[in-house]
């Protein structure tokens, strides 16, 4: 099956899902297509039970699909934009501290947590693996991802300090979590005996903060680009350049390119849409932005659900999963509790220690990342337990964080009523 022919089908299953969802199921969107993928996916087993044929031509198109490069070279960047430039900066100015500690020392703590943990419940199941994998698994499954957290978010109604926290944290932490998994997976492949701490220290600098310094240099050119001209559509093509050509660049200078999304996204929506356009443009560039978002979220989520059909299980596999799902909530559980401590109990809202551990989801990018390990590192085990762990994210803490949250904070509320 050609290429086009399965992009074709995946937009148009993702148009017939969303209108399923909305017009019946009432999900939140990208949850309620992820789980009518899964569904399908379900039912096209069973068919396959029936016509082998068709089960084996499914896998096959599905097998056309290069998840990983899909999502880590192409949707990440559009998605991350297009998050970003809605993303108030002033709000998250007034949170910088806990969003830059959670977003790059949260991230560090968790890994060595989830890292170590890994080690020992491996080594239970009689798998000798290598704690520098373990730790590659702890740096793919810490950051909270994005796409999942800001979707759900949106309905969740939490309080908004704490929104503004996680949502500001997983535009961040991403990136930071991707340069700490090259990290670890450069050191794995190079051996420790040909790498330096010296030499991993300069890697981690140069991405993030090379990253962060491009993303705002892409979107100072930008503004001042957009604040030169008065064409609507003009205005909207430099923000499509600044997101495929800065990403792209970004990659060929060896910095963060979801960092300089970010930033970019931050300025552009801070500064150049308040700025430099007028109210109509304004209003063009952010429903372009908008489409552009809720399409790649549809995409994402309905290619995590048909990856159920690819993904290798037994049950030893399954019962590591469900494991890992506790190690990875005790990691964030750790990492949060010990930074909250250092940062001062008193600066945050009462009970932010289990919505902002409940409230950390995980998604695409992890399982896109997972799929980048190779199966002498245990690729295809990470794979199918980080599928496990982020369907649980997804469906089940990203339904419920909005009552957990409401049920915690309602004592609050009743004692300031």
């Amino acid at each position: 099956m050609e290429i086009y022919n399965v992009i074709t089908i995946v937009v148009v299953l993702s148009a017939i899902f969303g209108y399923i969802n909305h017009r019946f199921i009432k999900l939140p969107g990208t949850i309620g297509i992820m789980i009518i993928s899964i569904i399908a996916s379900l039912v096209v087993v069973a068919i396959g039970s029936i016509s082998p044929d068709f089960f084996v031509q499914t896998i096959e198109a599905i097998g056309l699909i290069d998840f990983h490069t899909i999502l880590m070279k192409i949707m990440l960047s559009f998605l991350l934009f297009s998050a970003a430039i809605r993303i108030d900066s002033k709000k998250l100015k007034s949170e910088r501290l806990s969003i830059v500690t959670f977003s790059t020392i949260g991230v560090i703590i968790s890994t060595f947590v989830i890292g170590s943990l890994m080690y020992f419940l491996t080594s239970l199941f009689g798998l000798s693996i290598d704690y520098l994998y373990c730790l590659l698994f702890g740096a793919l499954i810490s950051p909270t991802d994005p796409v999942a957290v800001l979707s759900i978010l949106k309905k969740a109604n939490i309080p908004a300090s704490l929104e503004t926290k996680i949502s500001g944290e997983s535009l961040f932490n991403d990136g930071v979590g991707v340069v700490l998994f090259i990290t670890f997976y450069e050191i794995a492949q190079l051996g420790t005996d040909h790498i330096s701490v010296g030499k991993i220290l300069w890697v981690f600098i140069r991405e993030t903060a090379g990253g962060v310094l491009f993303g705002a240099l892409l979107g100072y050119i930008g503004y001042v680009a957009i604040k030169s001209i008065d064409k609507y559509s003009l205005e909207v093509m430099i923000t499509l350049a600044i997101v495929m050509g800065g990403y792209s660049l970004a990659e060929k200078l060896h910095l963060s390119g979801p960092l300089a999304m970010v930033v970019a996204g931050l300025i552009t929506g801070n500064k150049s849409l308040d700025e430099a356009v007028k109210d109509s443009t304004r209003d063009y560039i952010q429903k372009f932005w908008d489409m552009i978002d809720k399409l790649m979220n549809a995409i994402l989520f309905l290619l995590i659900g048909f990856e159920m059909l690819i993904v290798p299980y037994n049950m030893a596999l399954l019962w590591l999963g469900c494991i890992t799902i506790l190690i990875v909530l005790f990691g964030r559980f750790i990492s949060i509790s010990l930074l909250i401590v250092l940062l001062k109990y008193e600066s945050f809202a009462k009970n932010a220690i289990p919505i902002l551990t409940w409230g950390a989801l995980r998604g695409g990018i992890s399982v896109a990342l997972a799929l980048s390990v190779p199966k002498d590192m245990y690729g295809n085990m990470f794979v199918s337990i980080t599928y496990i762990v982020v369907l649980f994210s997804i469906i089940v803490q990203g339904l419920t964080i909005g009552k957990f949250a409401k049920k915690l904070t309602a004592p609050e509320q009743n004692v300031a009523a």
